[in-house]
């Protein structure tokens, strides 16, 4: 993705658009929250994916209505799981539901997104936290805000002071990506001060855009976790980029967003953990 110095001023159109972004966000985690149960103990894969299926065509009907309506030729990513890039044009990548696997587990780390997509570029996102009730705004070229408060990511140098995180893109991504992560965790360990590993993405980098967490990287392609936090940090003043160090593109092969001095040393240390990082 550009820095956002180079991104283009915002329209009209665009700021217009995201308020009913935010509107869609907010009213369908206002219902996903209505079926949240902090004492859910689901036991099983059937159980939870029922669970996480019922919450998910609850979520989506809003957002598909509310954003259909505002703007009717964008069409949808029905993959959650989708990677790589999409058609020309403009498209609608939400998650539903974002976190799902914490949502029927009765625990807070959860969201709602969606995020406008214009030529592989996003345009808008707005992520919602329903038991917070903090949303979260990003639009290319006019910053990147929490409740009306701007965001800034960190300030930090240093990589031995910074806290990092990586995490799982979607279950059973196979033997590969999970050694990548952990050869990756474990240099990371050695380099820098505090390491996160969690899911989802989205979670970590609105730490990273408000400068609470300095660094997240994750070996995937898929856009649904991906799109709305790398806006939020680009416009927050992040760097976002591929593990080349080179602009992050929707068929990268992974992914590192963090504050502008410390992906030099990130990059290294990535690199060294793993010759397939920077291919």
């Amino acid at each position: 993705m550009n820095h956002p110095e180079q991104l283009s001023i915002p329209t009209s159109g665009d700021q217009a658009l995201l308020l009913h972004a935010v509107a869609a966000v907010q009213s369908a985690g206002h219902a996903v929250k209505a079926l949240f149960d902090p004492g859910a103990r689901p036991q099983g894969m059937q159980e939870i994916a029922a669970m996480i299926e019922a919450n998910d065509l609850v979520s989506m009907a809003i957002l598909r209505e509310a954003l259909s309506q505002e703007r009717p030729e964008a069409r949808w990513d029905d993959d959650e799981e989708g990677r790589g890039p999409l058609p020309a044009g403009e498209w609608w990548v939400c998650d539903p539901v974002e976190g799902a696997i914490h949502h029927v587990h009765g625990l807070p780390h959860w969201c709602v997104t969606a995020t406008l997509v214009r030529d592989n570029v996003p345009v808008l996102s707005a992520i919602h936290l329903p038991l917070t009730g903090d949303t979260y705004t990003a639009l290319a070229g006019g910053g990147a805000w929490l409740n009306g408060t701007r965001l800034r990511t960190s300030s930090k140098s240093d990589l031995r002071a910074a806290t990092v995180g990586t995490g799982q893109a979607a279950p059973g991504e196979g033997a590969d990506i999970y050694r990548r992560i952990g050869q990756s965790v474990t240099a990371m360990l050695e380099a820098a001060l505090v390491v996160h590993v969690a899911v989802p993405s989205t979670m970590q980098m609105i730490e990273v855009a408000a400068g609470h967490q300095d660094l997240f990287w994750q070996y995937s392609q898929v856009r649904s976790g991906l799109l709305a936090g790398a806006l939020l940090v680009a416009e927050a003043g992040g760097r976002v980029a591929d593990l080349r160090g080179q602009p992050w593109q929707p068929d990268s092969s992974a992914f590192l967003a963090g504050a502008p001095a410390l992906m030099a040393a990130a990059l290294a240390v990535l690199a060294s953990a793993d010759v397939d990082a920077a291919q």
